[in-house]
């Protein structure tokens, strides 16, 4: 097993090449970079963010097949789950997007809960359950009170129930 710990180096030397591909819009080139991380070497992180960098480009599915093999990898990494939950947001399938965020917030190894707490509120706000919504913005901005997306949309909640 020794030969394959070796490629870890390598391999992190893609992922990184991988994601500043990925931050300068070169999707075709940090997709290659992806796909040879996590052949020499996958990890979590690498599926994760190679299922990141095909939501770039509306693959969801694909994205969403990602993000599943690095919860098969690490089952207590966050990311995923969150990711697999917005990408369901992203294809209209609202309810089943829960599920995922809620086990976000449940793993052991999940840095930024906000993410996961703002995208169950959009998706509370879209099926009208202004109340769910209003908690988790503000669950949201609790973990980040910097987090813009969660405040304005925390606003338009509040302003929306103050009409009702």
């Amino acid at each position: 097993m020794q030969e394959y710990d070796d490629r870890k180096p390598k391999a992190i030397r893609f992922f990184e090449a991988a994601y500043r591909a990925q931050m300068e819009g070169d999707l075709q080139l940090a997709d290659e970079y992806y796909r040879h991380s996590v052949a020499l070497y996958p990890t979590a992180e690498a599926f994760t963010f190679y299922g990141w960098c095909r939501s770039f480009r509306q693959e969801w599915d694909e994205a969403i097949e990602l993000c599943r093999d690095a919860i098969e990898i690490d089952p207590e990494y966050g990311n995923p789950y969150n990711d697999i939950g917005a990408y369901l947001i992203q294809k209209g399938e609202l309810e089943e997007a829960v599920p995922w965020l809620e086990r976000a917030l449940k793993a052991e190894r999940y840095a930024c809960p906000f993410f996961a707490y703002y995208n169950l509120g959009q998706v509370y706000e879209e099926l009208g359950d202004f109340e769910s919504a209003e908690e988790n913005y503000r669950l949201a901005l609790e973990e980040n009170p910097d987090y813009t997306l969660a405040r304005v949309s925390l606003s338009r909640v509040l302003s929306r129930s103050s009409e009702s």
